[in-house]
């Protein structure tokens, strides 16, 4: 069995704009980016850095180059984006990892997605476990 964890966290957010870090704070805090033992807010500043990378039309970044260029351990930025990929934000390809989408609104689009396959997915499992049981 596959599994893929998605966090999603409704955060409440004021309706105008509040500038760019604002609202990429409040995307990664509503995506699960930030974490209370994630002190240093590493995975939040992975994503940043390969948003920037495919701003700047970069192939992606390995793990080498985001260590060095954030100043943390490999073994930080692997466990972060190990996170990053099960979450389906990261792709990894050729030696690098990349975001998995082009631009940040189809990245919630595809979390979109993702989330109503998996919700078709577990109707179809109630469903039998409701035959099964005789619930239906």
């Amino acid at each position: 069995m596959r599994t893929t964890r998605i966090t999603i966290t409704r955060i409440v957010a004021t309706r105008e704009h509040q500038g760019i870090n604002a609202e990429l704070q409040y995307l990664a805090g509503s995506l699960g980016l930030f974490n209370p033992r994630d002190k240093d807010r590493s995975k939040f500043r992975i994503f940043i850095a390969l948003l920037r990378a495919l701003k700047q039309r970069q192939r992606g970044l390995s793990s080498d180059e985001l260590a060095a260029e954030l100043d943390l351990t490999r073994a930080t930025v692997i466990h972060h984006l190990g996170s990053l990929a099960a979450s389906g934000i990261v792709e990894h390809s050729e030696g690098k990892y990349v975001l998995r989408v082009e631009t940040l609104e189809e990245l919630v689009a595809k979390i979109r997605s993702d989330v109503g396959k998996m919700l078709s997915e577990l109707e179809e499992v109630a469903r039998r476990c409701d035959t099964s049981l005789g619930l239906r």
